[in-house]
């Protein structure tokens, strides 16, 4: 049963993909339905297969010799992110009505980026369940890739300007991301002489330059989880992506580089070395940079999107710092890990609701405003740990840290999670101020009110260890609950202060402009050498043009000559014999 159900987690979305490819050239497009049911369906037997207990494949057949595998680890991973995925296929049924409503009354534009989407959405999907159950390199590498770039569709949707800046940052970033990616495996594997994600932790641990070995993949996967630096397209891509594709970027991609660090680094090894050590204090820090200046920078944006998007960035920062852990404290990991998954899922199904929200504000349902914004704001609340399943996974980290004495760990993550309740703030207040009337359809708050739900009980259904996460004690609850008021009052205070700005904000995108400069300024020498190429070559083209016409000059002269020795041909035979005859005859006098 379990084979079944993985054949057809990884078949189904290629079934999903071949059937809409056959719906656009055989159906009219007045009767074309992009998202039909079966549509909808493509994520749901990756659902069941994560319910359907612990497995391991191995397939010899498999490119290199592929290696399968549900687990405590991948078995929750899969759950979340295949209902975030299905979640958010029902609300782009809903979103995109509009859009395909348009395309059947003969809108060429939309149906070309309708059958784009539509096409590309499963395959992303399809990437991002095979490197969760992945367990050897080739697997893993082609999930990811996969889903990389497959997902530029998901952000270059609407063909703006915007889109396709977003676009081309998430594409630049993605092939720069890859390289390290493909160049940390294949020095990993061959130092460890290993086809397997196990084999790669370990030859990381014993090598000589297993520190740098991680660098490579840790940046690489960073991409995608927004490490500092590397974040920059994350405010770029989403204010232009569609929501439901912002669902799952900030969702379930991002925590593909989570999942992809704790599957390819040592964590909890007792004999880390001390290089790696040192580079998990590294990226200890670069976590909680992230976290810190993602809440400072984020608070300007005058986008929700862009807002949410660098609070995704600062809740990844908070996650990077717990996977450094299992470096800088092994000890802790053991103990760490069901937490941080927790926290993972609950982030993931919270962002998810916070992303389709904001099309509910655009299209707002005829309901009372204030049941509408105390919904807009509970996954927001639950993010900042004051209730539901955030006050449980902020709970299900800080334990074990509490456990191991690791208090100023707390107390900065405390302070991250301020600034996650200060940007949930600012993103309902720039909701609240471009809010439109229009009527969102079924489709849309229907998905948007279950991931809500999903959200704030993510315990209750995600399959974890049994006993590995706990309610906290009711003593533990103002200190796991005290950010959100100070978030929202740092909020306060920062829009009073912010007021004689009068609507200007800091550009998103932050370090992507200052990379572009130094682009631009390094182009500068690099345009002059080919503007002087093209000089050099158009100087060598007109002087080879002026020789080639002096030489078809001589050849048309000769080829004139030609002509005249044809017609005389004759008269010229006869002074040539005479010519012989007469040196015959002076030759035979001599």
């Amino acid at each position: 049963m379990m084979t079944l159900l993985l054949a057809l987690a990884l078949l189904w979305p290629l079934v999903v993909v071949g059937w809409t490819l056959c719906n656009a050239y055989r159906t009219p497009s007045v009767r074309r339905d992009y998202f039909s049911a079966l549509w909808l369906s493509a994520g749901w037997p990756a659902l069941l297969l994560a319910y359907g207990g612990e497995a391991q494949w191995t397939l010899d057949a498999w490119m290199l010799g592929g290696e399968w595998a549900l687990n405590s680890l991948s078995r929750p991973w899969l759950a979340f992110t295949a209902l975030l995925w299905s979640l958010a296929a029902f609300h782009a049924r809903g979103y995109l009505a509009a859009e395909q409503a348009k395309a059947r009354d003969g809108d060429q534009d939309a149906e070309r980026r309708l059958l784009r989407l539509a096409l590309l959405w499963p395959l992303t999907l399809l990437g991002n369940v095979l490197l969760i159950i992945a367990q050897d390199i080739a697997s893993f590498y082609l999930g990811f890739a996969l889903m990389t770039f497959a997902a530029y569709a998901l952000v270059v949707h609407s063909g703006s300007q915007e889109a396709r800046l977003g676009a081309k940052a998430y594409l630049i970033l993605a092939v720069v991301g890859e390289g390290l990616i493909l160049g940390g495996f294949l020095w990993a594997a061959g130092e460890a002489d290993t086809l397997t994600l196990q084999g790669v932790r370990e030859g990381i641990l014993d090598a000589e330059h297993g520190a740098w070995m991680a660098t490579l993949l840790c940046l690489g996967f960073g991409v995608k989880a927004g490490v500092i630096g590397l974040h920059v397209w994350l405010p770029l891509a989403h204010p232009v992506a569609p929501a439901p594709a912002s669902a799952v970027l900030s969702g379930a991609m991002i925590k593909a580089g989570l999942l992809s660090w704790i599957s390819v680094l040592p964590l909890g090894d007792e004999q880390v070395s001390q290089s790696l050590a040192h580079f998990g204090n590294l990226m200890l820090m670069a976590g909680l940079a992230a976290a810190f200046g993602a809440a400072l920078y984020g608070v300007f944006q005058r986008h929700p999107k862009a807002v949410l998007a660098y609070s995704s960035i600062s809740q990844m920062g908070m996650m990077t710092a717990l996977v450094a852990m299992g470096l800088v404290a092994p000890d802790v990991w053991p103990l760490l890990w069901p937490g941080l998954v927790l926290f993972a899922a609950h982030h993931a199904l919270a962002k998810g609701a916070l992303f389709m929200g904001t099309s509910i504000s655009e299209h707002l349902p005829r309901w009372p405003l204030p049941l509408v914004w105390a919904l807009l704001a509970l996954p927001g609340i639950s993010l900042a740990g004051a209730i539901g399943a955030g006050l449980i996974s902020k709970w299900g980290v800080k334990s074990p840290l509490y456990e191991m004495h690791h208090e100023s760990l707390i107390k900065l993550l405390s302070w991250a999670a301020v600034g996650t309740a200060a940007l949930v703030s600012v993103a309902l207040w720039r909701q609240w101020q471009q809010r439109h009337q229009g009527g969102s359809n079924r489709e849309q708050w229907g998905a948007w009110l279950v991931a809500i739900a999903a959200a704030l009980l993510t315990p209750l259904w995600l399959p974890l260890p049994a006993g590995s996460i706990e309610i906290p004690p009711l003593k533990e609850w103002l200190g796991i609950m005290w950010p959100l008021p100070v978030g929202v009052l740092f909020a306060t205070v920062g829009w009073l202060l912010t007021r004689p700005l009068k609507g200007k904000s800091l550009p998103a995108g932050d370090l992507w402009w200052f990379y572009a400069a130094i682009v631009g300024a390094v182009m500068v020498p690099v345009r002059c050498f080919g503007h002087y190429c093209a000089q050099v070559k158009a100087a060598s083209v007109a002087s080879a043009q002026k020789t080639e016409a002096t030489l078809m000059g001589y050849l048309t002269r000769l080829l004139s000559a030609e002509s005249w020795l044809r017609h005389h041909a004759s008269g010229l035979m006869m002074v040539l014999a005479v010519l012989l005859a007469a040196l015959l005859m002076w030759e035979g006098q001599r």
